[in-house]
């Protein structure tokens, strides 16, 4: 085998940025330089047998064929470690065997050697063509040494890879503690995350999800992507989909085509990326599990072992700088409680103030329970910042908390009212949290009190959206008809359109299909 071949068959196998690429080029490369109608090499199968890692030419059907040990002629070298020249005949031979997917029929010569890749009979190289292959036995020690040249290339490659995987592992691992240093805030850390791993593995969509509170759920609070829409599936239950159960049992899993998994629940989000292989790794410190980190290729492929290594401990050294964020959170949170406890009591004194200087139309007993609510509206953002997500708080759970308690102390005897809340999570700072908090509760209670003065049962709906950096908040009812006249100088709706335009947003309350329907609308984040 002359210089200029060797050079041939390595560039072929160099420039794969995989190894099934790699061994693709190869394939193909072969294929051309023996005018043959089809090349297959087959590598050992960690379940045993041979698997068909490259294929030419190349079909998606094939893919991850497993043969058993010692069926068929490839089985035959692989376990003899002997070179098998077929001249004509090939299908009359009794170690043949079809394999339909394959498309076996026709050929009539073949030549199979073996690959000795990390052991004595590690693999085998097969060549087939549909004619006669009259100069075969010449062929042969060509074929051999094809065959170790491939061996060789193949080692060179997986060494090389390996050794770039462990240095780009740790020059990720270098840019993630510099990063982390650097931002105080649990968000922007895991932002950077998602960032630097897709940049340093060439992945197209990286998605980190962590487990919320209760651990029930899995909340998506990361994402790099071509497009920064928003995710179709913000909430997995723990145990569902790859990504909960991944959680669930703490182990990896990859999956080859989410577009063929039926366990995959995101369909519709991989259509939109282009994406079809998925590596999922739980962010695991010490054995509790704190989230997951799914990694997307955008063609089926294979991530080798070694890829996989370096992103599970990407995943270790990123669930430590989740729990270091977190704790930087929680002590910059309680270096910033005082002042935040001090406005907040300035706010509520404003609130008793209001009242105070309110003349007529309530008692003194209406007067404290409003005060109270608005009280009970600022400490259930407290309460929610007592949890794990200690810099950003979810306004869903706002006003599950706000509408529960409602319910309870503002419904008079008789009166039955449904209260549902709808929507994804969406968080906020915890600084816009508590006026977001001030506005549910302030709308919720004029729902229920200008809602159902007449009428005795109906539902209030809260609704939360976010539509790309646009908060939209809807509290409706079926009750009264709207009075806007009398709710013009409500002090509810005062408070409303105060907060409202705190958070830069704007306000309005209207009537749609016999609902009374009120519209917050704010960026998610203020201005600094």
């Amino acid at each position: 085998m002359t210089q200029s071949h060797r050079s041939g068959l390595a560039m072929a196998i160099a420039s794969g940025s995989s190894e099934r690429r790699a061994l693709a080029g190869a394939a193909e490369w072969i294929a051309g330089e023996l005018k043959a109608d089809n090349v297959a090499i087959l590598l050992p199968s960690p379940t045993g047998g041979l698997e068909l890692r490259a294929y030419h030419p190349s079909s998606s059907s094939i893919e991850h064929l497993v043969l058993g040990r010692g069926v068929g002629l490839v089985g035959y070298v692989a376990e003899t470690g002997e070179t098998v020249s077929i001249q004509h005949g090939l299908s009359n031979d009794p170690r043949h065997v079809i394999v339909p997917v394959l498309d076996d029929s026709g050929h009539e010569s073949a030549i199979a050697a073996p690959l000795r890749i990390g052991g004595p009979h590690a693999g085998v190289l097969m060549i087939r063509r549909r004619k006669e292959w009259p100069e075969a036995p010449s062929l042969e020690g060509y074929v051999n040494a094809l065959a170790d040249d491939l061996s060789c290339a193949l080692s060179v490659y997986r060494t090389a890879f390996e050794a770039g995987s462990q240095s780009n592992v740790a020059a990720t691992l270098a840019e993630l503690a510099d990063t982390v240093s650097g931002a105080p805030y649990l968000e922007e850390i895991l932002d950077q995350l998602v960032q630097i791993t897709a940049r340093r593995f060439n992945y197209p969509v990286v998605t980190l999800r962590l487990l919320d509170s209760q651990r029930e759920w899995l909340v998506l609070r990361a994402t790099h992507a071509p497009d920064l829409s928003v995710p179709r599936e913000p909430m997995i239950r723990i145990g569902e989909s790859i990504a909960g159960r991944v959680a669930q049992l703490g182990k990896t899993e990859f999956v080859e085509d989410v577009l063929q998994s039926k366990d995959y629940i995101g369909h519709a989000g991989a259509i939109e990326h282009g994406v079809r292989s998925m590596v999922c790794v739980p962010l695991d410190v010490n054995g509790r599990i704190s989230g997951v980190m799914s990694c997307y290729a955008g063609e089926v492929r294979q991530f080798p072992p070694e890829e996989i290594q370096a992103v599970e401990a990407l995943a270790k050294q990123a669930a430590v700088s989740i729990e270091h964020g977190r704790l930087q959170a929680r002590d910059t949170l309680l270096q910033e409680m005082h002042h935040r406890v001090k406005n907040n009591l300035q706010q509520v004194a404003s609130l008793v103030r209001i009242e105070l200087n309110r003349r007529g139309g309530k008692t003194t007993q209406e007067s404290l329970s409003d005060t109270l609510a608005r009280i009970e509206a600022i400490a259930a953002v407290h309460e929610l910042l007592s949890r794990d997500d200690l810099d950003h708080v979810s306004l869903t759970s706002v006003a599950n908390t706000l509408a529960a308690a409602q319910q309870q102390s503002l419904l008079p005897p008789g009166k039955s009212v449904n209260f549902h809340v709808k929507g994804g999570d969406v968080f906020v700072d915890t600084s816009r949290a508590t006026q977001v908090a001030l506005v549910i509760n302030e709308l919720i209670q004029n729902a229920v009190k200008h809602g159902f003065k007449v009428t005795d049962s109906g539902d209030v709906h809260v609704s939360i959206e976010a539509q790309s950096e646009i908060v939209g908040i809807w509290v409706s009812n079926n009750g009264d008809k709207l009075e806007p006249e009398r709710l013009k100088d409500s002090l509810g709706i005062q408070i409303i359109e105060g907060l409202a335009r705190a958070l830069g947003g704007e306000f309005s309350l209207g009537e749609k299909l016999g609902w009374t329907v009120a519209h917050l609308k704010f960026p998610r984040t203020g201005r600094t």
